[in-house]
């Protein structure tokens, strides 16, 4: 058998598969070395090492050949499958549609990035609330207006969806057994019974804060809550306390803040006054703290409380809150965040 003639047919193969058909032939089972092999019995006892040696020498040469040959078919399809697959590096890219936080996501983000940074820790809490945490520890009585099956979701006579987020507040100062400090931030998701319309939602989602410790004033209030708009809002915004009342505050305030629009000269935004009603707040009324295991004696607290959607709205100039949920792409690429 004449080995260039065998290596002439390997370099006669122009694909992989032609070159995997021919190794096949010559160094299968049916092949001419195999056929060599076979007549091993035959030669005489003398020449049979030597003859045995020829073959295996053979064998392992065109083994060898057909390697190189593979090697270089597949660089070549290397090659080839790059040059066709080659990117223009000129074109235009392509616009990829990435999701971001909602609105509401990101100012809630915003928020609680501010109150952490000026020590506050963040707790959240069951939406599904007993009526003892959500109106009883807070000081509501028995036959105040918000109990009403009107103004709340009741699934039971003692258990009913979250009226606001006031009930992370007491019982996390439950968990104090008395002792102070207590600050933090509460973000979550509250449900009231209300008609649906542009500036009302029977779902929506309020921040709630608390500090309790020793000697807490009206004035450290006012001073968390201008860090708070002015990082919100800007730095020239000033904000007036209005007195009011809640429940579970006493003294209790509305909380407005300068227009930022007009720079309180008057608009159609702040209905001309020069102010923006954005939050409630107060001091801790002394039976919430008494309830919750705290001497009112020896501790003082404030509590404030906004509605997320509200702030949103006016930051971003929003007239109806229903575009805060409303799947409207329109409105989705104008908030893109990168959190």
């Amino acid at each position: 058998m004449d080995i260039n003639e065998l290596k002439i047919k390997v370099d006669e193969c122009k694909t992989l598969k032609d070159l995997n058909d021919l190794k096949v032939s010559l160094l299968g089972k049916k092949g001419p070395i195999q056929a060599l092999m076979s007549k091993m019995g035959t030669i005489d006892k003398e020449k049979r090492a030597e003859y045995g040696q020829y073959v295996n020498n053979l064998k392992n040469e065109i083994s060898d050949y057909i390697e190189n040959r593979k090697v270089i078919l597949e660089e070549e399809v290397l090659n080839k499958r790059l040059q066709e697959e080659k990117l223009d590096i000129s074109l235009d890219g392509i616009d990829v549609n990435k999701g971001s936080k909602s609105i509401v996501g990101g100012v809630i983000d915003e928020i609680c990035d501010i109150f952490v940074g000026m020590g506050y820790e963040v707790k959240e809490g069951p939406e599904v609330e007993l009526d003892h945490y959500n109106f009883e520890l807070l000081n509501v009585a028995k036959d105040h207006p918000a109990r009403d099956m009107q103004d709340s979701f009741y699934i039971s006579e003692n258990t009913l969806l979250r009226t606001q987020t006031s009930p992370i507040q007491v019982r996390t100062l439950e968990k104090c057994n008395g002792k102070g400090p207590v600050k933090i931030i509460c973000p979550g998701k509250v449900y009231r019974r209300d008609d649906d319309d542009a500036t009302h939602s029977h779902q929506f989602t309020q921040i709630e804060g608390l500090v309790v410790d020793k000697n807490v004033t009206m004035s450290d209030l006012k001073g968390t809550l201008e860090t708070l708009v002015r990082k919100m809002f800007g730095e020239k915004r000033e904000i007036r306390f209005r007195s009011s009342f809640f429940p579970f505050t006493e003294p209790s305030v509305e909380v407005d803040v300068s227009c930022f629009n007009c720079e309180g000269k008057g608009c159609n935004i702040c209905k001309g006054s020069g102010w923006i009603e954005i939050l409630g707040a107060g001091m801790v009324h002394p039976n919430v703290l008494r309830m919750s295991g705290f001497d009112p004696e020896v501790y003082q607290g404030f509590a404030f409380g906004m509605g997320v959607e509200r702030i949103a709205m006016l930051r971003y100039g929003i007239t109806d809150i229903r575009h805060l949920y409303m799947n409207d792409k329109r409105v989705l690429k104008q908030f893109k965040t990168t959190k």
